[in-house]
């Protein structure tokens, strides 16, 4: 039994007996930046890229999993990159957050991207590293968020290096274009210290599950792949593996692509760049540094088709009572116009007007279907979904477990949720009783790191982070707000969904809702 295992129980357990260092308070006057930054690299701007209008949420949803015949170009990859990770837009708003004293200053000016993030930090890094069939000369590139453009860290094709690191079995074509995903930890651990890890492989999950349905909905393929040499890698991008880990490699489907002639520069070469921190002290957390160590020793190890069937999600208990949903409102809004509507609730929840059923069969739909990641994860779901419900039209009151099969719900409890909701979550930010739904991803923790070892574990939480990005993306669709929280005593839910003897772990609760009319808010897009 890895360290894995015991970082799982203290995130379960993190409501009743803190986590070290419990006494933590960060430095937010020697915060690092939320980007990374090397000073000199060239840069080139990413060209505009139109999103077509039928390409709509419910394709985007439905379509995942079935191979993309599409081909990505200069043009298509950069508007995945915008209207996933790139700055869309700014925003001020009168909400519940408690940093909404600090917003309207230019310096901590709150920049809407198309994913969520945990505490609005996004600290995945996108690195591009290109072969000869691209558009600019071959190297690695990395994707610079503020300016929206690549810059140069390296010229030359190493492609075979990322080839060599993904080894035999590897998900995606045939290609010489990857983009290859990294974790600064600090970015994430001057904040959240050892519960970091835990908060940054959901959001690697987030960013995965927006390009898979901005891809999908133009009939394109995304499919990441977690397992591989990470050593070579951040040997390759010229990084501390005890600083920053290497999270996923997304092969991509290029158009001119026309087979590999050689094998790129398979020796050894290392980025030389490096990135500028502006923290003046960067701390170090043992159980940050125990799980890099963890969830890296075995990453070659990639899972054997049907590994993780033993880890499935359970189905809901058939002889529980049904309620019957109607069909799914549809998402017929385009994938980029429901991303770039998308942000977090912060309290504006109005319980007056309650959810249609239409509204929440979308929402559930749609959470599930970010269940899976495909790409060498397989096809095997792993998160189940329950519904604390409190104000939706023909819908009584309690919890119940979501039948993805039958499109309904199983009763667990009856009774209203909202006293229950509110005294175990931690934070003034949210009024979960005046929520319509909340909704709660579990997933097999214990059973996905027996089938797969620690490196499991980034898994499960890039699948709930996935679910949540589907949730937010489907609730901008419906016109519904949603709000995303980790602060809640997971153990209290497990003994309120009789969850005890499942192995099933609820790791997020997901707020959906109508809210106050007329809000003061401002918005200013710049994308």
């Amino acid at each position: 039994m890895g360290y894995a295992h015991e970082y799982a129980d203290a995130i379960m357990h993190r409501g009743r007996v803190p986590m070290d260092p419990a006494d933590y308070v960060p430095n937010w006057q020697d915060g690092p930046r939320k980007a990374k930054f090397y000073p000199g690299a060239d840069s080139f701007p990413l060209p505009d890229a139109p999103y077509p209008a039928d390409a709509t949420l419910d394709r985007g949803l439905c379509a995942e999993g079935a191979p993309g015949e599409g081909e990505f170009d200069l043009v298509t990859l950069s508007g995945m990159l915008r209207d996933s990770y790139g700055l869309t837009g700014r925003r001020l708003g009168v909400q519940a957050n408690t940093d909404l004293s600090a917003l309207p200053f230019y310096p901590l000016a709150n920049w809407s991207r198309g994913s969520a993030s945990g505490g609005g930090l996004y600290p995945v890094a996108v690195h591009w590293v290109s072969g000869p069939s691209g558009p600019v000369p071959p190297g690695v590139h990395y994707y610079s968020t503020r300016h929206h453009t690549m810059q140069r860290l390296l010229t030359g094709d190493v492609t075979g290096r990322v080839r060599a690191a993904l080894g035999e079995g590897a998900p995606g074509p045939e290609t010489d274009q990857y983009l290859v995903l990294s974790i600064k930890y600090w970015q994430n651990a001057f904040k959240y210290n050892s519960f970091s890890f835990h908060a940054v492989s959901m959001d690697l999950g987030a960013c995965v599950q927006t390009w898979r349905m901005w891809a999908a909905a133009r009939g394109l393929a995304v499919e990441p792949a977690l397992w591989f040499d990470e050593a070579r890698l951040a040997e390759l991008l010229g990084v501390d593996p005890e600083e920053e880990g290497i999270f996923a490699v997304v092969p991509l489907k290029w158009a001119g692509y026309q087979g590999s002639s050689g094998q790129g520069c398979a020796a050894s070469v290392s980025v030389r760049r490096k990135d500028a921190e502006r923290s003046r002290t960067v701390l170090a957390f043992d159980a940050l540094l125990r799980m890099q160590a963890a969830t890296s020793a075995d990453a070659t190890a990639r899972p054997a088709p049907g590994a993780l069937a033993p880890a499935a999600a359970h189905p809901a208990d058939p002889a529980a009572e049904e309620v019957g949903l109607p069909p799914a409102r549809p998402l017929e809004t385009d994938v980029r116009t429901a991303l770039r509507d998308r942000r977090s609730s912060f309290g504006r929840f109005e319980a007056r007007l309650p959810v249609t059923r239409p509204q929440l069969a979308a929402c559930l739909a749609a959470a599930v279907a970010g269940s899976r990641l495909g790409g060498d994860t397989g096809d095997v779901r792993l998160a189940k979904l329950y519904a604390f419900v409190s104000h939706v039209e023909g819908v009584a009151p309690g919890s119940y477990a979501y039948d993805p099969e039958r499109r309904s719900l199983r009763r667990v409890k009856e009774g209203r949720p909202g006293e229950f909701l509110q005294r175990n979550y931690f934070l003034a930010n949210y009024n979960l009783e005046q929520a319509g739904a909340v909704l709660v991803p579990t997933v097999r923790t214990t059973a996905v790191l027996d089938a797969v070892g620690d490196r499991g574990y980034r898994l499960v939480n890039a699948t709930v982070g996935a679910v949540a990005q589907s949730l937010y993306t489907a609730a901008s669709a419906v016109d519904l707000g949603c709000g995303v929280a980790l602060g809640f005593d997971n153990i209290s839910y497990i003994e309120e969904l009789g969850l005890d003897g499942t192995g099933e772990t609820p790791l997020l609760i997901m707020m959906i809702g109508n809210e106050r009319p007329a809000p003061a808010d401002f918005r200013y897009e710049i994308a």
